[in-house]
């Protein structure tokens, strides 16, 4: 999926990848950039656990006071940390009290593309059961985080028959930006990008950097390498925008409909991301929110985030791991009859403990092939802390294999660099 340094091809995926969460240590902190909205760009909001602050006025909300806030919004963009328990069980609390406030209720996600609108329908509609939705809406392969995290929230828009819209690009032309960059695509490719996209914002840049600069394959990138991941990642922004627009514009006759859009928090901050491209093609109401860990990484207290963060804060607990383990390694898109080829390893994963090496194709797991991502990302999701893969991968001419165990790390074991 990325490299230890991105070249310009790389670019644009890399930064979809990085951008699942706002929360990555960076010579400047993301959430304390005078940046954004100019009316609160140079202040402090309160950030308090379980209670969301809204910090034009910095008081404190309580879920139920929420709707009332959001009155005449049509966008509301909740920036998730994707392998957050909190941060789901906020989206589906949120969807809850506006279906209780009477609003019409519109679903957007990241995770899907917007061609797989069908099978979105099939399951809103009640015509298909869970284990149908996930093999035919291919949530391994258009995601891949484990279904758990989402599988409430999915529950609550059958249950209530919430119309759920994808916003994403097919899989296929994000591998073409990959390979070609954005100048590069056919005519077909890019007809599934809008066709204005906005790369000229020194604050959006300045956003971006901060949130990528801490990790260590970005090092020594070049001001042409990060202008080029940044206008890919807007390429991103501006294609949630438009998907979630055209959506929310079937309901534009009903004053009560609202477009609760689930996106990872870097597309959500400062208004820099999906809310500035969407402005460029809609005059709705547009808020965001986003649910903030009052302790950093290393357990330090959070007091406080820039009032120009989100419309709207939400104070978690800091999650010192995931719900669910990760194998910790990322593959090349695999084409059909090509290998799924080992192109990144995370440090201190359990994929790095195993001895998985960049180059390493992958042939089964526990026994079962793996033909494609899909198929990986489903074997792995079926492991719970505490238990063990067995992999057997392909490096060079002959085969190895290997036990990846998932086991966090204990408060007294710091890891070993």
């Amino acid at each position: 999926m990325f490299t230890h340094r991105p070249s310009r091809l790389d670019a644009g995926f890399a930064a979809i990848l990085f951008l699942a969460s706002a929360r990555f240590a960076s010579a400047e902190d993301p959430l304390h950039l005078p940046v954004g909205d100019p009316a609160r760009k140079e202040k402090e909001a309160p950030l308090i656990l379980d209670a969301i602050t809204e910090t034009a006025s910095g008081s404190a909300l309580t879920p139920a006071d929420l709707p009332a806030r959001l009155t005449g919004v049509s966008l509301l963009l909740i920036g998730e940390e994707h392998t957050g328990m909190d941060s789901h069980r906020i989206e589906k609390r949120v969807l809850e009290e506006l279906l209780r406030a009477g609003r019409r209720v519109l679903l957007g996600l990241e995770m899907y593309p917007y061609t797989e609108q069908a099978s979105l329908d099939l399951w809103v509609g009640g015509k298909v059961s869970e284990k149908e939705f996930l093999e035919q809406s291919h949530w391994y392969a258009n995601w891949g985080y484990n279904w758990n995290y989402y599988r409430d929230i999915f529950l609550l828009a059958g249950e209530a028959q919430i119309p759920a819209f994808g916003i994403n690009t097919p899989r296929e032309v994000i591998a073409a930006i990959r390979k070609k960059g954005l100048t590069g695509l056919t005519e077909a490719e890019a007809a599934h990008i809008p066709p204005r996209i906005d790369t000229e914002s020194p604050e959006g840049l300045r956003l971006f950097r901060a949130l990528l600069s801490g990790e260590g394959f970005h090092s020594g990138m070049s001001d042409e390498d990060w202008k080029a991941m940044y206008e890919a990642q807007c390429a991103w922004d501006a294609t949630f925008a438009q998907n979630s627009v055209a959506a929310i514009r079937r309901f534009e006759n009903d004053p009560k409909a609202i477009l609760a859009v689930l996106v990872g928090a870097g597309h959500v901050a400062y208004g820099l991301g999906m809310e500035r491209q969407a402005r460029h093609v809609f005059s709705g109401k547009i808020a965001s929110l986003i649910p903030v860990a009052v302790a950093d990484d290393k357990g330090k207290r959070v007091l406080s985030v820039r009032a120009s963060y989100a419309d709207f804060v939400w104070g978690v607990p800091a999650e010192k791991d995931p719900a669910y383990p990760s194998l910790g390694v990322s593959t090349a898109w695999a084409e059909a009859d090509k290998p799924l080829k080992v192109i990144h390893v995370e440090k201190g994963s359990a994929a790095e403990r195993a001895g998985v090496a960049i180059g390493d194709v992958f042939v089964s797991v526990d026994g079962s092939p793996v033909p494609d991502r899909e198929a990986l990302n489903r074997l792995v999701a079926q492991a719970r802390w505490g238990d063990a893969l067995r992999l057997c991968l392909r490096r060079g001419d002959g085969l190895v294999n290997l036990t990846a165990l998932f086991r966090r790390e204990s408060p007294e074991t710091p890891r070993k660099d």
